[in-house]
């Protein structure tokens, strides 16, 4: 019968194998906006499925369990990562206003559009989130919801007033308010869907492209 030898255990101070560190305590006072703010930065590395609860904890050198007060689950933590991307794209184009002409309801939409693609071509991952509905329940973000549509409604507004004024050729505004809204929101995407290659648009290029075609619209809306 064969027999085993019982070894006696490690003494302290001899340790055989390195364990991972632990996470560093945390001393901020905000561990929510941390998170938040790890969770942006996933995205702009490697986009919104690169996102996870464990990882942002990682990130923010905090136990994989500590998070889940402010954020059960994952969807939770993207609603939050697209309230302040939203708020961001907001500020954005809110800045580009604040500097318009007044009374020149057209270059105000010109502002407001340029704002948007600007932002859009800097940050096509964070605008992906807020444009598309696979990543968050939008019907639980009030505050994107909210956000987005004031944003529309600031659009749908300069298009509405250069119609007042009599800058519009088309007496169609419905239509054009589509176009208007069709036309940065398509640009943006096609940047996140890759097609700037196939149409010749180089990445060092873009915006002023983006600026091109946004004039190029004006120009044919705008009453001569």
């Amino acid at each position: 019968m064969r027999t085993t030898t019982k070894r006696s255990p490690v003494k302290s101070g001899r340790r055989t194998a390195r364990r991972a560190p632990a996470p560093k305590p945390y001393h901020h006072g905000d561990l929510r906006r941390v998170l938040i703010d790890a969770a942006l930065q996933l995205v702009g590395e490697g986009g919104p499925d690169a996102v996870s609860v464990r990882e942002a904890a990682r990130r923010a050198g905090v136990s994989p369990g500590a998070p889940f007060r402010h954020f059960p689950s994952r969807d939770a933590l993207m609603t939050a990562v697209a309230e302040e991307a939203q708020r961001r794209f907001r500020a954005e184009i809110e800045a580009a206003l604040s500097e318009a002409p007044a009374g020149d309801p057209l270059a105000r939409f010109r502002c407001l559009g340029l704002a948007y693609l600007r932002w859009a071509l800097r940050n096509p991952t964070h605008f992906e989130i807020i444009s598309s509905r696979r990543f968050f329940d939008h019907d639980r973000a009030a505050n994107v919801s909210r956000d987005n549509t004031e944003l529309i409604d600031m659009t749908e507004r300069a298009l509405a007033e250069a119609f007042a004024k009599g800058q519009l050729r088309s007496s169609n505004l419905k239509q054009v308010q589509i176009a208007g809204r069709a036309l940065v929101y398509g640009f943006a995407r096609m940047n996140i869907d890759g097609h700037f290659p196939r149409w010749g648009v180089a990445e060092a290029e873009a915006e002023r492209a983006a600026a091109g075609i946004l004039d190029l619209f004006i120009e044919g809306i705008a009453r001569r």
